[in-house]
């Protein structure tokens, strides 16, 4: 692998030769007339590749196929998005035709033409380009002496710009005409909302360093009243403690109570959430099989209940308001019934305004112990890290919207990093440690892309149990509500930093800048972990019972779709203004938006302007009003497409509760990283196929877990019949 850094820009290059493909083809994709059916967006995912002058009959496309990844997308430790990539090219000539050349070459280069990367030699019909990782560039194909050439100095044939290059600095000429024409009463609409006259006002959420906002977006609030948890005058608030360790066996009883806490973080003191006062809250060990009762009691000032994700249990007792039971009042408790189905890492969070329950600490893991004493592989010690962020300004927690949430567009980026309730992470390892890290992301819309200084990350499990094959990885991705169990061995002595290293995108300037923010730091001593684990670190292994499992289900992989959902949203509500931004931001979208770089315009937007929807592409309903059918024992193939022809195309973390499924394909190309699932990353512009087993009798959910775009319509219900 060749890796080049560049101001801002980063690029890849994993170079490999063949000129055949052995990767499978995203059938169609960029062909100009291709199979019926959703597809994955070809402006997105296809590079087309322009003739030189006299070679009008030549044509070329590159496509930028997924690459295989133990996670819902690929990419770098940097955070560049990785494509596994191939040239299809026609109409090429002999290459001595064209002067004194012997064959084709592909390179890669940035849009300075700085510096020029060898790819591989090419020639007509499809060639393998290998696994590129970049933000924006330029492929070219050149007639050259000979395919050992190491400089580019032939003829140039072919040459295309990568998609992201679409993305250019907006017109200012056209914003300020923009500006100047917004209707006069598109700010009123957006001013300040307190509609009371002892209401407070909203307190200007904090900006991003090095990133320009518009006069126009900094006038932008939201149309709703701002709240707060504000606790009865004199009443006695309890620091928040520390999660506990709550062991309990078949039969056992939790009382769990949501309540107000208070935190100090950094040099400000602020009033959440905690489950039994504490944050996040307590950590419940269980034996896989065992049924416990959970008695809760909800002390916060809103209605609430208490969902169990990811977990197999009776219908009645999954958490959804009007769903499966009714509101939880303030003083109302409400008894659930949990049975373990299935060995992993689960979590709990309130299913009712989650944009602010849960972003105001009222989450727990749960982990549900398997029996078999090979289930993982050797490691000296296990650390369960629940992931989240905070939005907080001079004075505190930025309020949330009382009324509706806030943060309709992107969600709700947070600019304080919490693990375990806690800004500063810190562990002490020995030199050779392998920790088992269960890895949650609890935040409302942030995907996290973690890395340790380099060190490589073994990848061992995700939200229903394990991989059938272990993989490594230079980094994880986990979008919110998923789980990844990873291994990672400490071999060298020092501070390690835990840092989630992104590309984010500055909107106005069209450009790409890397952000890395440090989580916490791992501390590894000098003195060596006993006993020795590197030969099970150092081999992946294969876990058997999952691939039974699975083969079960492999020769349902390869049929067409029984269901197609369409994943997009409506903005007509929005401001003038930033309607116009959007559209001219429209030009490209980037599979994940990474970070909150927009932050007035999607602080503005509330679900009041911005609607989320699921439709179901055959029968044209949405959210809600859609209505499937099945029975315990169907086996369902589900293809779930991330419109990109939209007003603000953005990645969604689906979720289904009460069932599980496997990730078949991603962008037409099989998955090759098996393990059930209860949430799934879909790309802007991509598909995911998903095979859903139908082990569960009820109503349950689909979702968006953005917090904020349920909030924004973002659901359906589906009935398993028994």
């Amino acid at each position: 692998m060749r890796r080049l850094k560049l101001r801002n820009f980063t690029v890849c290059v994993f170079a490999v030769g063949g000129l055949a493909s052995a990767a499978p083809a995203q059938e169609g994709l960029c062909t100009p007339e291709p199979p019926p059916g959703v597809r994955p967006s070809a402006d997105l995912y296809c590079l087309h590749l322009e003739p030189a002058p006299g070679l009008a009959r030549v044509r070329g496309v590159v496509e930028l196929g997924q690459a295989p990844s133990p996670f819902g997308i690929a990419v770098s430790r940097e955070g560049a998005q990785v494509y596994r990539a191939r040239a299809i090219l026609s109409g090429l000539p002999a290459p001595a035709s064209l002067g004194p050349y012997g064959a084709y070459v592909a390179w890669l280069t940035t849009p300075t033409l700085y510096p020029m990367v060898k790819l591989v030699e090419v020639m007509n019909g499809t060639t393998r380009l290998g696994s590129v990782a970049f933000n924006k560039f330029i492929v070219l194909i050149t007639a050259e002496a000979s395919a050992e050439v190491e400089e580019r100095r032939g003829r140039l044939v072919l040459r295309g710009q990568s998609p992201s290059s679409r993305m250019q600095p907006a017109d200012v000429m056209q914003l300020a005409l923009g500006v100047a024409a917004m209707p006069a009463d598109s700010h009123a609409m957006h001013a300040a909302a307190a509609t009371g006259s002892d209401a407070p006002g909203w307190p200007i959420p904090p900006m991003p360093p090095n990133l320009t906002m518009l006069p126009a977006e900094m006038a932008l609030r939201p149309s709703l009243s701002p709240y707060l948890p504000a606790p009865d005058l004199g009443a006695s608030i309890p620091e928040a403690k520390p999660r506990r360790l709550v062991r309990l066996a078949d039969g056992d009883t939790l009382d769990l109570q949501a309540g107000l806490v208070r935190r100090t973080l950094g040099n400000r003191s602020v009033v959440m959430y905690g489950f039994n006062d504490q944050y996040p809250g307590p950590l419940v060990s269980v034996p896989q099989h065992a049924t416990i009762t959970v008695n809760f009691t909800n002390l916060i000032d809103r209605p609430s209940t208490i969902h169990w994700h990811g977990v197999r249990l009776d219908n009645r007792f999954d958490g959804v308001p009007h769903v499966t039971q009714e509101l939880v009042p303030p003083g109302g408790r409400f008894r659930y019934t949990v049975h373990f189905r299935d060995a992993g890492i689960y979590w709990y969070h309130p299913h009712h305004r989650e944009d602010i329950q849960q972003d105001l600490g009222l989450y727990g893991n749960l982990m549900v112990r398997s029996a078999r004493p090979d289930y993982f592989s050797p490691a000296h010690r296990e650390e369960v890290l629940m992931l989240d962020d905070l939005l907080i300004g001079d004075d505190g927690l930025i309020p949330y919207g009382a009324e509706g949430a806030t943060h309709a567009l992107m969600g709700r980026f947070g600019n304080v990093y919490l693990v375990n309730g806690e800004p500063r992470y810190e562990l002490t390892v020995k030199r050779g440690e392998v920790v088992r890290f269960f890895l949650t992301n609890v935040s409302n819309t942030r995907t996290f892309n973690l890395s340790l200084d380099g060190l490589p990350v073994k990848v061992v499990a995700s939200d229903v149990g394990n991989f059938e094959r272990e993989a490594w990885a230079e980094s994880a991705v986990i979008a919110p509500a998923e789980r990844y169990v990873v291994h990672v061995r400490f071999d060298r002595p020092g501070d390690i930093p835990l840092v989630n290293r992104v590309q984010a995108i500055d909107h106005l300037f069209g450009r790409f800048f890397t952000v890395v923010d440090t989580l916490g730091v791992i501390h590894v001593s000098a003195s060596v972990a006993e006993p020795a684990v590197s030969a099970a670190f150092d081999s992946l292994r294969t876990d058997t019972a999952v691939v039974a499992d699975i083969a079960r289900f492999r020769r349902h992989f390869d049929r067409p779709p029984d269901k197609e959902l369409v994943l997009t949203v409506e903005g007509d509500r929005l401001p003038f203004f930033s309607k116009q931004l959007m559209m001219l931001d429209s030009a490209y979208f980037h599979p994940v938006e990474w970070a909150g770089t927009m932050p007035m315009m999607n602080w503005a937007a509330t679900e009041r302007e911005v609607a989320w929807a699921l439709i179901d592409r055959a029968a044209g309903t949405r959210n809600m009003e859609i209505d499937w059918r099945f029975a315990v024992g169907d086996v369902v193939k589900i293809r779930l497409f991330n419109e990109r022809r939209t007003l603000h195309a953005m990645q969604h973390p689906i979720h289904l509760h009460g069932q599980r499924f496997l990730v078949v394909a991603q962008n037409g190309v099989p998955n090759q990283h098996l393990v059930w699932k209860d949430t799934v990353l879909i790309p802007a512009g991509g598909t995911v196929d998903i095979l859903l087993e139908l082990s569960n009798p009820g109503r349950w959910m689909l979702h968006c877990h953005i917090a904020e775009h349920i909030q924004a319509g973002m659901m359906m219900v589906f009935s398993v019949a028994p």
